[in-house]
């Protein structure tokens, strides 16, 4: 996994550059949650809204809230499609975001309208590395992690 100023930026998802990464599964649906370096400009979360199973959202249209001390606001869908489920565990913990925001954190099961196209207008690899990483640097961003 590559890291840059603290910031986890695992090479095998995809990103949306701003907020949210993205992992195909094998059962067509495409996991989604919030970044490394989101989290950690958003600071410690306090409250997590996720839209309900079967609700249909259209291209950057919000999957859920976020709020925190200092930063409240939607989370874009990267793609039109249909959230399948919701992590509860993250409803019922929202702070797991700042522990652990690829693995236990993520906030949606996703079916994308399209799966053939969803992806590309995502980042991933090298690429999506370079770009992260200028992000990071544009915002000044030091990630930190917050213990349980």
């Amino acid at each position: 996994m590559a890291e840059f100023r603290g910031c986890e930026l695992p090479e095998d998802l995809y990103y949306d550059l701003d907020y949210v990464w993205v992992r195909p599964e094998e059962n067509g649906l495409f996991v989604i949650g919030l970044t490394d370096p989101a989290q950690t400009m958003a600071g410690k979360v306090q409250y997590v809204w996720i839209k309900e199973p079967g609700t249909w959202r259209a291209h950057k249209k919000p999957l859920a809230r976020i709020e925190s001390g200092k930063w409240a606001g939607g989370i874009p869908a990267p793609f039109p499609g249909t959230i399948i489920a919701r992590n509860d565990v993250v409803l019922a913990n929202p702070n797991l975001i700042n522990i652990d925001p690829y693995h236990d954190a993520w906030l949606v099961q996703f079916r994308p309208d399209n799966p053939e196209s969803a992806l590309k207008e995502l980042w991933t690899g090298s690429s999506a590395q370079k770009a992260l990483e200028a992000w990071i640097t544009r915002y000044d961003v030091q990630c930190m992690r917050c213990q349980d």
